[in-house]
């Protein structure tokens, strides 16, 4: 009976070395992201495989019986050592679940982290995103099952930020996507802004991705000349990131936008220069040498902001057409050298004094030479520098005051005076309009005060006339006479009466026409008063 025990051990010995390869072959279930959950099953599997030793173990613990005779003791033996070889890798078994299922969740949480990261979250559209990730002939599908009012619409759709499928495709230079794109377009809808400004040529030409470029300018040269919020167009988008080919590109387009200036005033070599591009500077002095006397709304030319870098080349290419432009000042009358000092670039200041013709020795409007400078800021290599190139203080080189600085500051001093005088003039005329003001007051309050008097005078004598009329002297007749009628005054006919009567009579006249007169010239001058 042990014996046939044994035997049957063997036996499941044997079947399970099948299993443990089956262990052994999920090594390679990491590289089968879609085989994880099969694997786990699998896993579990093993739990009835890894308690099965332990109840044999009992049983046989229980059952003495059950045992190898001592002949068999050795191959027993063995086996049992298989069998905690079993358990042992069992457990490793166990570990690697726990491995496992870690793996799971970590690539659950990085599934929902894309999930929070995907352009989606910018309000893309499905056209957006294939222009995104440039799926060619998806974008062909998408555009070809729209009808014509409704794929105009779908191309100028914007997300979040402002972006067109267009801007996605060039942004990320898909050049066969945008050509599709354009073939559907017009300007207008070609040239839509971004949030950020740039509309899809501005894009390109700051990824430099050239291909893109040919597309658009080969469908709408015109949107070479479009320009973000702060006035700059591709060409220095591209010029300050460093692309040549691009550069190249938009001056054989339009060899204009050399000429236009950022809000700042700054030119495309402004920019390049400050910027190290040497190449970019070489390409735009080709074509239009001049641009390097342009100045911005500092006054510095390219010049300028070429020393504040450190590429001495661009400093030689820059003087190279016309050393005059070393002599340029800006508004606070520093020249070329100036800014280098006080930017502490020893190379270029090296080679700026090379330059034959250099004044070392100009002063700036705060009287600083650039020595001064060069002392004021401690920098002992650059004073040493300067003095080996005869260089001198701002005090040791007192030089005649300007001619022309003299006249402009007259000039600037008389109109001063005169802008003063005119001040101080109006100022006055002011004063005597008041005074005008408060004494034609006057006047007419002594007027209305000397008509009112003459009309209270003429009024007393119309009073006093019209009641002499009627009011006669002397005795009246009580009893008609010959020559006579009753009530008829005694002294009427007499001639002194006749004269008193005729002279009344006019008084009374006079005096009502100066009352009516009065009056009216009274109401004008309240009416003049007012």
């Amino acid at each position: 009976m042990s014996e046939v025990f044994c035997n049957h051990m063997e036996k499941q010995s044997i079947l399970r070395a099948p299993r443990m390869e089956k262990h052994l072959s999920f090594n390679g279930v990491p590289e089968k992201p879609s085989t994880k959950h099969k694997t786990m099953e699998k896993h579990l599997s093993f739990h009835g495989v890894d308690e099965k030793p332990s109840s044999t173990r009992g049983v046989m613990e229980k059952h003495p019986s059950l045992q190898c005779p001592p002949e068999n003791q050795a191959s027993s033996s063995g086996l049992m050592e298989k069998q905690k070889s079993f358990r042992g890798l069992m457990e490793k078994q166990k570990s690697f679940r726990v491995v496992m299922e870690r793996q799971l969740s970590f690539i659950g949480i990085g599934e929902k982290r894309r999930n929070k990261e995907s352009p989606g979250k910018r309000g893309d559209l499905q056209l957006h995103l294939t222009a995104r990730a440039g799926n060619l002939s998806r974008i062909k599908e998408i555009l070809q099952s729209c009808d014509e009012n409704d794929l105009k619409q779908l191309l100028v759709k914007q997300n979040t930020e402002g972006e067109t499928p267009l801007y996605a495709a060039s942004e990320n230079g898909h050049a066969m996507v945008v050509q599709e794109m354009l073939k559907r377009m017009d300007c207008e809808a070609a040239s839509i802004p971004a949030k950020n400004g740039y509309d899809p040529l501005h894009v390109a030409a700051k990824q430099g991705h050239l291909e893109v470029l040919k597309e658009l300018l080969c469908k709408f040269p015109n949107l070479a000349m479009t320009t973000d919020f702060s006035c700059s167009t591709a060409l220095h988008t591209a010029a300050a990131q460093g692309h040549v080919d691009v550069v190249n590109l938009l001056l054989e387009t339009n060899s204009n936008l050399i000429q236009i200036t950022r809000n700042n005033g700054k030119t495309v070599l402004h920019s390049a220069a400050r910027m190290g591009h040497l190449e970019i500077v070489k390409s735009l002095l080709n074509k239009d040498p001049s641009t390097g006397f342009r100045t911005d709304k500092k006054g510095q030319t390219a010049l300028h902001m070429a020393v504040k870098g450190q590429n001495v080349e661009i400093v030689l290419e820059l003087i190279k057409p016309d050393p005059a432009v070393l002599s340029l000042e800006d508004n606070k009358g520093n020249t070329a050298l100036h800014i280098a000092i006080k930017k502490g670039r020893i190379q270029n200041v090296r080679c700026l004094l090379s330059v034959e013709g250099i004044n070392i020795n100009a002063t700036n409007k705060a009287g600083e030479s650039p020595l001064d400078i060069a002392e004021k800021l401690g920098t002992p290599e650059l004073v040493s520098l300067l003095k080996e190139a005869g260089a001198t203080n701002s005090k040791d080189n007192r030089r005649p005051p300007n001619a022309a600085k003299q006249l402009k500051q007259t000039v600037s001093d008389i109109k001063h005076e005169v802008q003063s005088q005119l001040q101080q003039t109006h100022q006055t005329g002011v004063k005597v309009q008041q005074i005008a003001k408060k004494l034609k007051k006057l006047h007419i309050s002594g007027l209305n005060n000397a008509i009112n008097s003459a009309t209270v005078v003429a009024v007393l004598i119309a009073t006093v006339a019209f009641a002499a009329i009627f009011t006669v002297p002397g005795q009246y007749v009580e009893e008609s006479e010959v020559g006579a009628s009753r009530g008829q005054a005694h002294i009427g006919d007499k001639g002194p009466f006749i004269v008193f009567f005729i002279f009344d009579s006019l008084a009374l006249f006079i005096s009502l026409a100066v009352v009516v007169v009065q009056t009216s010239v009274g109401k004008e001058t309240a009416g003049l008063c007012d």
